[in-house]
């Protein structure tokens, strides 16, 4: 039976009492260490290599490694593949494995287990396909080296390669990996393991006393299913819970709190992005397009809509990509929020206001359970009523989000929070490529641009960064230039917030911690 409200609460700190034989959740002096993370629905999944959410990517991490690992800073570091070299001509890349390491049922993990990734797993992986298509071979010279023959260059190799989680061959080979029992108790290399799942209830991991890069400072972790947003940070300010994500609309009660904390590092840079349909009426007109981004305040949807937690976009691409970013957009210059100058420009399109006051009315959609889109969607309709356009509202489910605004082209505007993920060319060029095959996750504007294209596919053909760098100045030179989807915002506002009573270690990552993942080797309890 599913738990709600208080009762849910009491379940949460009775089922810490019996793991750790303390008086509460999370660490305790002498007692079994648990760590205790709120997650918000059933995992579809938790095996990242298959499956894509939050969820599973959050229980994933914990229990499965990849090759090489990417923090939220961007950098490579190693994991399960130690040191690896390139050629001189970038046509040969050999992986050095780590030795002595085993999966949770203590067979070895071999450079077979790699081959079999890279031919049997990767290719259903969301990310993989375009990097697997420059590989020609995949070859095993020993236990502990793989050496991949490339035919040529693709530009976020190694960002792709972090993305992966390794399976192990003895349990998937000769199954059909998307439906494989495992993907729901994971046999992985990682620091935590399986131990149950009940639905609606819980999941629960243990210590991998085995683990090849260190000792494990958790001997439990507790993942508690909490959907209502109320509870988890009820839960969170009761001490109950280590570290759960709390909307934007609720961080004036963490405030109360100082051993609350909101996490700002550790995960890769999220945006609120604003997508326009580009083939409906006005929008198809480009001083339009422009003159609906420049009435829109993004100074005032990052700190109302976000509650501060992030910073008012001034370009495409955030500072922190500052390699890529080109310094001659800038969003306050080039789509100035000048009133009078914005009603001239829709007059000049043609579009005067009318006897009703509005000149045209916009379909503005967003993912309802998505507090901080909604809140800024309110108040887009009201700065659009400043300019004269009118506004009908639509919140709807992520599935109904996906199938109007990417496969219907039923919308004018949409809002949407996205992350920029492991490199521009994964996170970022989607939305302004191509997608005449409506793709979901892609660009939905109907627009298709030649420069825009050509800059997107060179930065791909290049493992060069600067070179890199300045096809996606390019792109982004062009893309101002039509403005068809643009971030308003930077923000952190959905990443979690830890209470630091119980553990050290929680609200910044390590050095060589994996974007999203927690320090597993050095988070320490309070004592």
């Amino acid at each position: 039976m599913r738990k709600t409200g208080l009762a849910l609460g009491a379940a949460i700190t009775a089922s810490a009492m019996m793991l750790s034989g303390c008086a509460g959740g999370g660490a305790d002096t002498g007692a079994e260490a648990v760590y205790i993370e709120a997650i918000q629905d059933d995992p579809v999944s938790m095996n990242p290599a298959i499956a894509s959410s939050p969820t599973v990517q959050r229980l994933g991490e914990a229990m499965l490694d990849p090759l090489v690992g990417i923090t939220s800073d961007f950098v490579i570091f190693p994991s399960l593949a130690q040191e690896w070299e390139w050629s001189d001509d970038a046509r040969m890349l050999t992986l050095h494995l780590a030795e002595g390491v085993t999966w949770h049922d203590g067979e070895p993990f071999t450079s077979a287990d790699v081959v079999f990734n890279f031919e049997e797993i990767m290719p259903l992986q969301t990310y993989a396909p375009a990097m697997l298509a420059v590989i020609d071979s995949v070859e095993a010279t020993d236990d502990h080296t793989v050496v991949l023959e490339l035919n040529g260059e693709y530009g976020p190799f190694m960002q792709t390669l972090a993305l992966q989680y390794m399976l192990p061959k003895h349990i998937y080979e000769g199954t059909d990996p998307t439906t494989n029992p495992a993907n729901m108790a994971p046999i992985g290399t990682g620091p935590m393991m399986f131990d149950h799942f009940s639905s609606g209830e819980e999941v629960v991991l243990v210590k991998n006393p085995n683990y090849f890069r260190g000792e494990v400072q958790v001997d439990r972790a507790v993942y508690p299913i909490m959907p209502d947003d109320n509870t988890r940070t009820l839960a969170l300010i009761a001490g109950e819970i280590d570290q759960a994500e709390i909307p934007a609309s609720q961080q004036d009660q963490i405030a109360e709190h100082p051993e609350l904390v909101h996490r700002t590092t550790g995960y890769f840079p999220q945006g609120i992005i604003l997508q326009m349909n580009a083939v409906s009426e006005p929008l198809s007109d480009v001083d339009v397009r422009a003159a609906v981004f420049a009435a829109i305040n993004r100074d005032e949807i990052t700190e109302v809509a976000l509650k501060g937690l992030g910073e008012p976009a001034q370009g495409f691409f955030p500072p922190s990509l500052s390699w890529a970013v080109n310094e001659d957009v800038n969003f306050d210059e080039d789509f100035p929020g000048d009133i009078d100058a914005i009603n001239a420009a829709l007059d000049g399109a043609g579009y005067p206001v009318g006897e009703d006051g509005t000149r045209f009315t916009l379909d503005v959609k967003y993912i309802s359970t998505l507090t901080d889109t909604a809140d800024a969607a309110e108040q887009i309709k009201a700065m659009l009523a400043d300019v004269g356009v009118g506004v009908n509202l639509e919140g709807v489910t992520s599935a109904i989000f996906i199938e109007q605004i990417y496969t219907e082209s039923n919308f004018d505007l949409a809002l949407l929070r996205t992350t920029v993920s492991a490199d521009p060319s994964l996170g970022i060029a989607r939305w302004y490529v191509c997608n005449p095959d409506r793709m979901g996750a892609r660009n939905p504007s109907g627009i298709c641009d030649a420069q825009i294209d050509a800059a997107a596919e060179g930065a791909l053909l290049t493992i060069d960064q600067d070179a890199r760098g300045d096809f996606f100045k390019e792109m982004q030179q062009r893309s101002e230039e039509l403005i068809f989807d643009a971030p308003l915002a930077w923000t952190n506002a959905s990443f979690p917030t830890v209470n630091t009573a119980k553990w050290n270690g929680l609200v910044d990552p390590d050095p060589d911690t994996a974007s999203t993942d927690i320090n597993w080797l050095t988070m320490t309890p309070v004592r």
